[in-house]
């Protein structure tokens, strides 16, 4: 019972997540320049991170949630609105 409340919860911040991050890349870019390839990333991570703590139960949850967030992170990292800013902040 507690593996399925565990992968219940990292399934939630997966959700979480990633709407978050839809949401942030809409309000940044719009329509015409939303990263469809940087979700498919992220929901495939998510996926991807859900079926290890599904399959190992030795994988405790701050873990899961802490790689996924760290992720997020990295994808968010190279979208063009954040490359755009380190860009004008750099030059």
């Amino acid at each position: 019972m507690k593996k399925i409340i565990q992968t219940m919860l990292l399934a939630v911040f997966v959700i979480l997540a990633t709407a978050s991050f839809s949401y942030a890349e809409f309000a940044a870019t719009g329509s015409e320049g939303f990263p469809y390839f940087h979700l498919g990333c992220l929901i495939v991570g998510g996926l991807i991170i859900l079926s290890l703590k599904n399959r190992h139960p030795r994988l405790y949850l701050s873990e899961a949630i802490g790689s996924f967030a760290l992720y997020t992170v990295l994808v968010a990292l190279f979208t063009s609105p954040v490359v755009d800013a380190l860009r004008t902040l750099i030059s």
